[in-house]
């Protein structure tokens, strides 16, 4: 029986990286933030909370978690913390799950191929 390489994707320093980016992005209200970011423009805390039943104080709590993932970045100006999206963040979080993906079509495609040989 032959013993197959260990995958680099799965290799514990990726996952450590990787693991909290999407764990930030699991949750509906983070993911709503990071969209909001994604229009370009930096904004506060009551600018986000604006059209929401959310309160800033949620949402703040929400904007660590993604800082935290270095998904955002805060910078105080004046009294209040304006937030912008780290794009960078996101390409690397793409990045990894395009890389599974190869994995799946090459594994999909081995598994065609077995199964086309079987007939």
């Amino acid at each position: 029986m032959s013993r197959r390489a260990p995958n680099e994707l799965s290799a514990p320093r990726l996952l450590r990286h990787h693991a909290p980016i999407f764990a930030a992005l699991g949750d509906p209200t983070r993911l709503t933030l990071v969209a909001r970011l994604c229009e370009g423009t930096p904004r506060s805390i009551s600018q986000l909370a604006q059209g929401t039943k959310i309160t800033r104080q949620a949402i703040a709590k929400h904007l660590r978690v993604l800082e935290n993932a270095g998904l955002v970045r805060g910078e105080s100006i004046g009294r209040q913390c304006v937030f912008e999206l780290e794009p960078e963040t996101l390409d690397e979080a793409k990045d990894y799950l395009d890389r599974i993906a190869q994995q799946w079509d090459a594994a999909l495609a081995r598994l065609k191929t077995f199964v086309e040989k079987g007939r």
